[in-house]
């Protein structure tokens, strides 16, 4: 899944969109009513792409655990996230049994389900495409090809003088000279 523009305010339901970077906050807009605000500094601001689950071995990213919600509910929405707190644990246990079960709260799996529930009556929950090895391979070449003309281009160029710098207005004023002394 592509998170990285979705984000999550603490204090504010729902999800939001980055759409700018603002002077002292970032401008979002809410995915369900579409209604624009700003994010201030003050607020927990937290992008989806940057929260994980834990589990037993090491924690799983969001988007995975949204595919493996997506592969079981066969691309349909999952268990109301109001449902009863065993309800809520016994079907996060069947779309990933190795969640650590100590450091995941209800409140976690309610959050969990609830965003995954909203991106998919969006239909924001697209399959990221893997790149083939072969383009990636072809990336790199070019780049090292376009590195290695923006060197030679550079070399070959003519060097500029640089000028000199600008003394300052005290600098270049002149002062008074004292009379000397015998």
């Amino acid at each position: 899944m592509v998170l990285k523009d979705i984000m999550a305010i603490s204090g504010e339901s729902g999800l939001f969109k980055f759409i700018a970077q603002g002077k002292n906050s970032i401008i979002v807009e809410h995915l369900e009513t579409k209604k624009r605000s700003s994010a201030f500094a003050s607020a927990k601001v937290s992008s989806l792409e940057e929260i994980s689950i834990f589990t037993e071995k090491e924690d799983m990213p969001l988007s995975k655990v949204f595919d493996l919600i997506f592969e079981k509910e066969k691309g349909g929405p999952a268990i109301d996230f109001k449902s009863d707190p065993g309800k809520l644990k016994a079907y996060l246990n069947e779309v990933l049994p190795e969640y650590d079960k100590e450091r995941v709260y209800v409140s976690d799996i309610k959050k969990l389900v609830h965003w995954y529930n909203i991106l998919q009556q969006l239909n924001l929950l697209v399959k990221e495409e893997p790149e083939k090895a072969e383009d990636k391979a072809e990336e790199k070449s070019e780049g090292k090809g376009e590195k290695k003309e923006a060197k030679a281009k550079k070399e070959s160029a003519p060097e500029k003088k640089k000028a000199a710098p600008k003394k300052s207005k005290a600098a270049t004023e002149k002062k008074p000279s004292k009379p000397k002394s015998k």
